[in-house]
């Protein structure tokens, strides 16, 4: 790092050269002789780097955080940090259920099987999409097993009655995800 920041140095400084042989070779011979540019700059560019190096210097890297064996098990992750889930894409169906109460009542209880879902961490991470290509939202299951990742949809209402449809996919990431729930909970206001 420290290196890195000379080399820049370095570069500054021939610039500054560079600049200062350009202006002469271009200047007509009638003005007054000027001083180099690079004499005037040196200076305070030499002085404002070893300043920045010396802080530089002082300040030493974080250690990366220890692996915690713990949290690792906890969140059912592999010695990667990694686990299986299911991820579910929602589309949408073929009898959407018109605006109103029976459609307002649907929507209510798809949220609150979403939440019972997620204290029990079954869901892990739930959100709605843009609806291109009729693709409305999406679940990330805890299991890796798509049949148990179907009996969880099965219970939401928005499924029950038809207004979306679910599309099933083995899906392998970070075992993190199995805290956002949590962390969710602790950053939410309403």
């Amino acid at each position: 790092m420290v290196a890195r920041r000379a080399a820049r140095i370095a570069l500054i400084l021939w610039l500054c050269q560079h600049v200062d042989y350009c202006l002469r070779r271009c200047a007509m011979s009638r003005l007054p002789r000027l001083p180099r540019l690079s004499t005037l700059l040196a200076p305070p560019l030499i002085a404002a780097a070893l300043l920045h190096l010396s802080a530089q210097a002082q300040v030493t890297p974080a250690a990366p955080p220890a692996y915690d064996a713990a949290l690792a098990q906890s969140l059912g992750g592999s010695e990667q940090g990694m686990r299986p889930y299911v991820l579910v894409l929602l589309k949408t169906g073929t009898t959407p259920v018109p605006k109103g109460a029976e459609r307002d009542r649907m929507f209510a209880g798809h949220f609150a099987n979403m939440e019972r879902l997620a204290k029990e961490k079954k869901l892990v991470v739930a959100g709605p999409l843009d609806g291109v290509n009729g693709l409305r939202g999406m679940f990330v299951f805890a299991t890796a097993d798509i049949d148990e990742a179907k009996a969880l949809v099965a219970t939401d209402p928005v499924i029950v009655q038809g207004e979306m449809v679910a599309e099933y996919h083995k899906f392998f990431s970070t075992a993190a995800l199995m805290a956002v729930n949590d962390i969710h909970h602790r950053i939410r206001k309403k």
